[in-house]
């Protein structure tokens, strides 16, 4: 590879500068975004929490504390990513934070406040080590709270839950910090559930969770606009993986071409594991080990998302490794497409959240017995063993209530078909795996592809793989 550039736009990028931005070094804490200019602007959170605040009923509290930290291993940590409910209503990206908000106003150090939020304080020597802090005076200018408290003046001034008659606690999971330390979210969670249990108060988090997943289910114009942009980056790298899949490549490179495009379009994460698998693994549902070399018979099976402030996308195609289907990959392909176009069809206002998993599973069902790999209907779940759709935001399963499908909800339609080796059917189906999925948001018409630009029939794919790559200069 030393000494081969790549042509992309008018820029020379010396190929290893490609693996590079694959590589983490050293210990990535929280940082708040500082730079890109679409981010969502405090008035979407400030409606959210106004929003929440509605559903809460009277005398009632809601508590949503920020993600902690999670250590890799020694002194290097996971990146940071926030809790989504957090984020959704703070757009706040650090850590040791916690959000109350009032279903009526409260009084709180002499003021009436309905809502109040404690944040980690600035901290000069460890910005210089993991970046920026916004600190009370940011968050305040920034993010536009009017009441910010430092965690490590809660036993000072403590928030004011025994005014309420409920208290319902999204408590944080998985916080392997040491108590004790002012400030710090373990500190905190522990602080609040003394004074709970001491006022008697109900602390379950039921209905608050119910109340997040109907507002997070609608997905307002500015977060449909962040979310189609995470699904054309992701877009853009499947496209020119698809067309450098050969022989030889392995399942990480594919993988790799594909998030080299998430980060170069300005992604700041692929949204959930990145499946890149071939053969067998094109069976496994989440494989994401991606180590297998790509063989001629082989049929390799890509499900990526491309994370952009905070939106995932999650988008599925499964293509042949030589180019060329098979007649027995055709017959599998074309029964999972003509699947998931009438999953599509049923992902219209007004049906049922499972119309489009039913549609598709009929399909399926009628398919497989017709190619003689199953001889009951019924037995379908042998070789499609999952729903074919799921909420998506700023979760690749996001959360909601999976009632009525209303307009602006945003849910993935991803039939398919999986025979792994040794299954009970003629040997000639083994090792086919196909999966076809696109996002798709629901309107007051018809379902709106997101996805739709990048091809999905046979004969489109099949010209697709002929197409040149920048990446075919890789040897």
């Amino acid at each position: 590879m030393k000494g081969i550039k790549i042509a992309f736009g008018i820029f020379k990028i010396p190929a290893i500068l490609i693996l590079l931005l694959f590589c983490g070094i050293g210990s990535i804490s929280a940082q708040q975004n500082f730079y890109d200019t679409d981010q969502l602007p405090p008035s979407f959170h400030q409606q959210r929490r106004d929003l929440l605040r509605k559903k809460l009923g009277p005398s009632t509290c809601a508590v949503i504390f920020a993600n902690p930290i999670r250590n890799r291993s020694n002194d290097v940590d996971f990146q940071y990513s926030q809790d989504p409910d957090f984020c959704y209503l703070t757009g706040l990206l650090e850590p040791n934070s916690v959000l109350f908000i009032f279903s009526e106003p409260v009084s709180f150090k002499g003021a009436m406040i309905d809502e109040l939020i404690y944040v980690q304080d600035r901290d000069l020597k460890k910005e210089v080590w993991n970046g920026r802090r916004l600190g009370i005076e940011g968050v305040k200018e920034k993010l536009q709270f009017k009441t910010v408290v430092s965690g490590k003046q809660w036993k000072d001034s403590p928030p004011p839950v025994e005014t309420f008659n409920k208290v319902l606690v999204k408590y944080p999971t998985d916080i392997r910090e040491k108590s004790g330390a002012s400030g710090s979210l373990n500190t905190m969670a522990s602080l609040l559930k003394e004074t709970l249990q001491e006022a008697g108060k109900e602390f379950a988090a039921g209905s608050l969770m119910n109340a997040l997943a109907s507002l997070r289910q609608i997905k307002t114009p500015e977060e449909i606009v962040l979310m189609q942009k995470a699904v054309d980056i992701t877009l853009q790298g499947l496209s020119e993986a698809i067309k450098a899949c050969k022989p030889g490549m392995t399942e990480y490179q594919a993988q790799a071409i594909v998030e080299f495009y998430f980060k170069h379009m300005g992604s700041e994460y692929p949204g959930y594991g990145s499946i890149s698998g071939s053969g067998i693994n094109s069976c496994v549902l989440h494989y994401v080990t991606n180590r297998k070399v790509l063989e001629p018979n082989d049929m390799l099976l890509m499900d990526m998302g491309a994370e952009y402030h905070g939106y995932t996308a999650d988008v599925t195609r499964t293509v042949p490794v030589d180019g060329t289907f098979s007649e027995e990959q055709k017959a599998i392909y074309n029964l999972v497409l003509e699947a998931q176009l009438a999953g599509i069809e049923k992902a219209v206002k007004g049906n049922r959240f499972n119309d489009p998993n039913q549609a598709a599973k009929d399909v399926i069902a009628k398919g497989l017995v017709k190619l003689g790999i199953i001889s009951k209907p019924e037995q379908s779940g042998t070789y499609f063993n999952h729903g074919t759709s799921h909420y998506l935001g700023l979760e690749v399963h996001d959360p909601g209530l999976y009632g009525q499908l209303e307009p602006g909800m945003v849910i993935t339609v991803e039939p398919g078909i999986y025979i792994p080796e040794g299954s009970d059917c003629d040997k000639k189906w083994w090792n086919i795996g196909v999966r076809i999925e696109d996002d798709v948001l629901i309107t007051e018409s018809q379902p709106f592809v997101m996805s739709d630009a990048l091809p999905k029939t046979i004969e489109a794919l099949e010209d697709l793989m002929q197409q040149q790559t920048l990446f075919d200069q890789i040897k």
